[in-house]
């Protein structure tokens, strides 16, 4: 089926609502009071690490959540592979980083050539099953990346060790499904299905969604924004039907640019932007038990500072978390968060060398 008959039955049927906490809440008198938090362990040997992911594991296992980023010698260099962790619940820690995908043996499995990989999704679905969506380029760079998607392997039941196998590059484009790709987490829909935040970047950049059914098959695209500069898009449900989307921007204002959309999706309008600045980089929004919560770089220039806000509104934000603060040249970037078991954790890059991860549980404070 061609991307655009995907994009047409996607739009004929009513769209499943988010799964969402309605509990009415007051964002502007909450407090994000900070658990615990610091460093994933790192690969043996390996110096950088970017673009953290995570994701809940069943309640049954031994650790709580799991996180994947990719690491290698830099950004873009040959030895990058999909580094995994998980948070063990009894000793509090996160257990030693494996490998899990590397550029070699997914081009194996999927038959071309891959020169090199980035951000890694994660997503656990309603059979405890975890699937890795990965961005893998060709010559080109990242304007000619396509979108990997990874399934644990039937055979693997553990969790903590789980193995993936490639499952497909998904059908994004007539141009062999060049320049899309994927950043924050899929938004869960009431049937299981999920909305995969994208963007595509050749040229002009736009950001989509891809939808999946709960067994992880494309079912269709749909674009976000209308405007050429925006990306990396992250949903953000207010109620089942009503969501907003948070993009980074390329050029233009440096803030954290907006669209809405009321009907779960099917159609979308750009909002005006937020008065928040952002140097171009990577925000991650969720709905933390009905508070917005929001992490971003609030500056124009600089990566040097990194904060949560929450809302009550999904427009107006006010700074609750200071999660990180360095000089001039600094990086702390590309942040993560997971709404889990009533707290909230966020991980996020650290200089480059590291995946950073806070532990925060919300306090509601009197009007």
């Amino acid at each position: 089926m061609s991307v655009i008959a995907l994009f047409q039955a996607t739009h004929r049927h009513e769209p499943a609502p988010a799964r969402v906490s309605l509990t009415a809440t007051n964002g502007d008198n909450v407090r994000l009071v900070k658990s615990a938090g610091g460093t994933i362990p790192m690969p043996p040997d390996t110096p950088s690490a970017h673009a953290s992911t995570l994701a809940p594991l069943p309640s049954g296992h031994r650790s709580l959540i799991a996180a994947a980023w990719f690491a290698g010698q830099r950004e873009s260099a040959p030895d990058v592979r999909i580094a995994f962790s998980t948070f063990d619940k009894a000793g509090q820690r996160w257990t030693p980083a494996r490998f899990i995908a590397d550029r070699e043996s997914l081009g194996r499995e999927l038959g071309f050539g891959i020169r090199r990989l980035g951000n890694p999704v994660l997503w656990r679905d309603d059979d405890d099953r975890l699937h890795l969506f990965v961005v893998g380029t060709g010559i080109g760079g990242w304007a000619t990346s396509r979108i990997i998607h990874l399934q644990q392997s039937d055979g693997s039941t553990d969790a903590e060790q789980p193995r993936f196998e490639a499952r497909a590059v998904l059908p994004l484009s007539w141009l062999w499904n060049l320049s899309h790709l994927v950043r924050n987490a899929p938004l869960v829909l009431a049937d299981g299905a999920v909305v995969l935040p994208i963007y595509f970047e050749l040229g002009t950049k736009y950001p989509t969604l891809a939808r999946l059914d709960r067994a992880g098959s494309f079912s269709g695209i749909s674009r976000i924004s209308r405007k050429g500069n925006l990306l990396q898009p992250a949903l953000l449900p207010l109620s089942e039907h009503r969501w907003l989307a948070y993009m980074r921007m390329s050029g233009g204002t440096h803030r954290i640019a907006m669209a809405e959309t009321n009907d779960a999706g099917m159609n979308w309008q750009d909002r005006a932007d937020l008065e928040l600045p952002n140097p171009n980089a990577s925000v991650a929004a969720l709905n933390a038990n009905g508070v917005p919560a929001l992490t971003f770089n609030p500056s124009s220039k600089g990566r040097d500072r990194l904060v949560t806000a929450t809302s009550a509104d999904g427009q107006r934000w006010n700074i609750s978390a200071e999660l990180a603060l360095g000089q001039t040249g600094d990086e702390y970037s590309y942040p993560a968060m997971l709404w889990y078991e009533d707290e909230l954790w966020v991980s996020y890059t650290d200089r480059r060398q590291h995946i950073a991860w806070q532990r925060f549980t919300i306090v509601r404070q009197s009007p």
